[in-house]
C-alpha cells in the first residue's frame, strides 16, 4: 500500500434506516457514498448490522481509481446483493482494500418539506 493513499480502510456507520417510501416520485432512501481519490482500484464489501438477527455481508463492488460511487441503499439488492427492509434501523460497516473516503446520506419523503441528512462515516484506524 502506497504511503500517498488517502481516506481509511474501515468506515462505520452507526445510525442507518431505510424511511418509509413516502413520495412516490422521490422515494425515500438512504446512500453510502464513496470516493477512491488513489491510483488503483477499491475492492470494497459492506456488513449491515441490526438489532435483532445477525449481521449480514454484501458482495464485494469495485470503486475504480480516481472515481466515485453513490450506492442507494433501497436498490441494496441489485448493487450489493443484499435485501434491506425499510423501517429498520441498523448499521454498516464498510471495509476496502485501498484506504477511501465515505460519506452516508438520508432522504426522508413522508412530508411536504422533506427531510434530508448527511454524515461523514466514522473511520477506524
Amino acid at each position: 500500500m502506497s504511503g500517498n493513499e488517502m481516506g481509511a480502510y474501515t468506515w462505520i456507520i452507526p445510525d442507518a434506516y431505510l424511511p418509509p417510501i413516502g413520495d412516490k416520485n422521490l422515494p425515500g432512501h438512504e446512500a453510502t457514498c464513496l470516493i477512491n481519490v488513489n491510483h488503483r482500484p477499491a475492492k470494497v464489501k459492506f456488513r449491515f448490522y441490526f438489532e435483532d438477527k445477525e449481521p449480514i455481508d454484501s458482495k464485494e463492488i469495485v470503486v475504480p481509481p480516481e472515481r466515485t460511487l453513490h450506492l442507494r441503499l433501497d436498490c441494496s439488492e441489485k448493487l450489493l446483493g443484499v435485501k434491506l427492509e425499510r423501517s429498520v434501523p441498523f448499521a454498516i460497516k464498510v471495509k476496502s482494500d485501498v484506504k477511501i473516503v465515505v460519506q452516508h446520506s438520508r432522504m426522508d419523503t413522508r412530508q411536504p418539506n422533506l427531510a434530508y441528512m448527511s454524515t461523514m462515516a466514522y473511520p477506524v484506524e
